[in-house]
């Protein structure tokens, strides 16, 4: 009887575990038995492992071989594990050292020639493995750069099964070996469109700062032409760059959608569009097998953009008030869950009705009352409510552009960003000691706390709004983390009643 074992990681969203990898050769007819409730693709893996061991020279044992997969309760999922199951084979058998094996976690896909294939999520992996406390990580040579974004453990690049018994300690003849590339799309740099394309629309300019500052979620209601989709666009060069932190986990989920990561971190806050037809599962996440991130997933630490809002579903829009509270969110499958982080920046924009010319200046509005409040109701309430600045965005006028030309300075992205990062860094500052770093994370309950409550004169406009039933005890908080927001932009140490009432004039849309 011969036993050996090595390990995998199985990924749960972006969350890592390390799973034991044993092979035991025992007396018996020929088999290969894999335990440990593999998914269909995993149980796959006997057929291709098999076959990669023979056409990569190093021939798998002819007697009965059972590979068990520990904990044997956690669902794994994947083609992932074929390497870490053929160098357990391998050193059952006794043509791998089993002490090298027991020491390392291995990754990747075979391929029937022996060579090994990039799979999604090994960023992600990779740091799950060095938390753990391994100290050695072999991984498709196709994903070494992205491997070694993570320090603290020894990446070895493989080419192929024999590469690897190879590298650890295995008596085989070297042999030329072709690395299969990664077929995912090329992490190209990002060209964000400028702010200073926008002329006029310095309102909604404004409001776009103040939400680039706090991090708030922005409604934009209009006619077609208004510049919604333009101003959305141009959101995210508004951003600051991630942080070491962000960035590694917008890293960890470009990695886990199967995209190609180089050897750098993501930096620039992702944008993510998609079109109107989507369904829940496309939003939020999803599939009849691997649990894949969804839209508003790919979009933590930036901006989710649903341009025509009103023409979603109206089950889709509502899946998104559970992320936009938790800033996680939880899929469940029947074979298990998975939680992603979701944590980013909703923009709607939407016309006002069906035609898209209710309440413009220069076109007749065709549709009934009736029409027009059953398209507004597509989205709903509490969605709504959960949104902190809704604008009324209105064509620009020849005479307004003009003169948005003229005075043409101040309006670039970059000198924008520059207000938004100092803003930023006062919050930051005001919220050290604290788990949040931007207003709109901060729970009402600690910006009302006595040592910060504002005075009743300055909180006077929210205080009346929500006496006359003008916005929910939701819509006060939020309303109240903008003020705070503004404030910052105007390096005041806190609000005072215009903050206040300009915050409460962006949350409505109208006057207080």
């Amino acid at each position: 009887m011969a036993l050996a074992r090595t390990f995998a990681i199985a990924l749960d969203g972006l969350r890592g575990h390390v799973v034991e990898v044993e092979a035991d050769i025992s007396a018996g007819l020929p088999a290969f038995v894999l335990i440990g409730l593999p998914d269909t693709a995993l149980g796959e893996s006997r057929k291709r492992v098999g076959a990669a061991a023979v056409n990569a020279g190093c021939p798998m044992t002819q007697k009965k071989l059972t590979v068990n997969l520990s904990p044997a309760a956690l669902p794994k999922q994947g083609s992932g594990f074929d390497l870490a199951i053929a160098i357990a084979a391998l050193s059952a058998a006794g043509t791998v050292p089993a002490d090298s094996a027991a020491r390392a976690v291995h990754i990747g896909e075979l391929g029937l020639d022996g060579r090994l294939r990039p799979v999604p999520g090994v960023l992600p992996a990779v740091l799950a493995a060095r938390d753990a406390g391994f100290s050695r990580v072999f991984v498709p040579a196709a994903c070494a750069d992205e491997a070694g974004l993570v320090e603290g453990i020894e990446v070895v690049g493989v080419t192929g099964l024999r590469t690897t018994a190879i590298a650890h300690g295995a008596d085989l003849d070297p042999v030329e070996e072709e690395a299969v590339s990664s077929v995912g799309a090329e992490q190209d740099a990002v060209v964000e469109p400028d702010l200073a394309d926008v002329a006029g629309n310095d309102e909604a300019v404004e409001a776009l700062v103040a939400a680039a500052a706090g991090g708030h979620h922005v409604s934009m209601v209009g006619p077609p032409g208004a510049g919604k989709t333009m101003l959305a666009k141009r959101l995210p060069s508004l951003l600051p760059d991630l942080s070491d932190a962000a960035a590694l986990e917008a890293t960890c989920i470009r990695s886990l959608t199967g995209l190609r990561v180089g050897s750098d971190l993501v930096r620039r806050p992702p944008f993510e569009a998609p079109h109107h037809t989507a369904s829940a599962a496309a939003l939020v996440g999803g599939g009849g097998g691997r649990i894949t991130p969804g839209a508003i997933v790919r979009a933590t630490h930036g901006v989710l953009f649903l341009d025509e809002a009103a023409e979603f579903p109206p089950s889709v829009l509502d899946s998104l008030r559970q992320p936009l509270e938790n800033g996680t969110i939880t899929i469940h499958r029947a074979r298990g869950a998975a939680t992603f982080p979701a944590r980013f920046q909703l923009v709607l924009a939407s016309n006002p009705c069906p035609c898209g010319h209710w309440g413009s200046p220069d076109a007749e509005c065709t549709c009934t009352p009736m029409a027009r409040r059953r398209y507004q109701a597509r989205m709903s309430g509490p969605l709504i409510d959960r949104v902190d600045i809704r604008l009324s965005v209105r064509r620009i006028g020849l005479a307004a552009v003009r003169g948005a030309l003229a005075r043409g300075e101040g309006r670039s992205s970059s000198d924008l960003r520059e207000r938004v990062a100092a803003a930023r860094s006062r919050a930051a500052e005001r919220l050290r000691g604290t788990e949040w770093t931007r207003s709109a994370e901060v729970a009402g309950s600690w910006l009302r706390a006595p040592e910060r409550r504002l005075s009743a004169v300055v909180t006077a406009p929210i205080d009346r709004a929500l006496e006359r039933g003008m916005i929910t005890m939701r819509g006060y908080d939020r309303a109240l983390r903008l003020a705070w927001t503004l404030a910052d932009l105007d390096d005041a140490a806190s609000p005072d009643v215009d903050h206040v009432g300009r915050a409460l004039f962006l949350r409505r849309g109208m006057p207080a």
